[in-house]
């Protein structure tokens, strides 16, 4: 089980807006010592939107969606979501009662689409306009607005999901190597990761500079440190210049 993101609207792909949440999502869990493990971005069509909703409810991942709960025809997320799962849609109470008692009469014919959840939904408090987003099967879906979207994400974390923050986050350590080629290096990377299970294990090779390579692993403090020291080790054995990666200057 992991965390994903899921990004929904065509004037993402198009350009005419610029995505925000990935960014600003991976400091939310970063603060609670969480990560997403995929982030996905999907326009507005209807058969994709739901296939992708299909494998997304069937990972069993804890997921975010942004974007497509309003009740303009180009909103298909809702829907999409109960097709996905072969549940109908039908007008939640409580989301009713909220746009009932914020707008009136004046929620038909069309406001009322944004009470129409698939059924099992549970609701999200939106605290700056009250509509609500809804939560399905470990999804949780909000709008695309960021001052709407992100402190109804929080809410989600902190409401549901505390039992799951990690007070050790994982850490991370780089370091420059120079002077090899990274076919050299693979059998030493293979072999630390063989030997810790769990590390992240990364090599970024400049593109501006011939054999520099920055080598990053990622994992449990006391993973990193021992793989990080067998790594050091290993490169000295071969002969291979290294230093800590806030001290080079790496192009890119």
């Amino acid at each position: 089980m992991g965390f994903g993101l899921l990004l929904i609207g065509d004037e993402l792909l198009s350009g005419k807006r610029q995505d925000l949440h990935f960014a600003h999502m991976r400091e939310v869990l970063a603060a609670r010592g969480l990560e997403a493990v995929w982030v996905r971005i999907v326009g507005d069509d209807r058969e994709r939107l739901t296939h992708t909703l299909q494998e997304t409810f069937d990972s069993g991942d804890i997921v975010f969606s942004f974007g497509g709960i309003g009740a303009t025809p180009d909103d298909l997320t809702r829907d999409c979501a109960a097709a996905a799962l072969g549940r109908t849609i039908c007008r939640h109470p409580e989301a009713m009662a909220i746009l009932e008692e914020r707008f009136g009469a004046d929620i038909y014919p069309n406001r009322v689409r944004m009470a129409e959840l698939p059924e099992g939904a549970t609701l999200i408090p939106n605290p700056i306009n009250r509509i609500p987003g809804f939560s399905l099967e470990g999804h949780h879906f909000v709008p695309g607005f960021p001052n709407m979207a992100w402190p109804m994400t929080e809410w989600v974390l902190d409401t549901c999901y505390a039992h799951l923050f990690n007070a050790t986050p994982p850490i991370e350590q780089r370091l420059i190597v120079e002077g090899a080629a990274e076919s050299m290096l693979i059998p030493l990377m293979e072999t630390v990761l063989a030997d810790h299970p769990g590390l992240k294990l990364s090599s970024l090779p400049s593109t501006t500079r011939h054999s520099l390579i920055e080598l990053g692993l990622r994992g449990e403090q006391d993973l990193v440190q021992a793989a990080h020291l067998q790594l050091l080790t290993g490169l000295d054995a071969l002969g291979v210049a290294h230093r800590p990666v806030d001290t080079a200057q790496i192009g890119s």
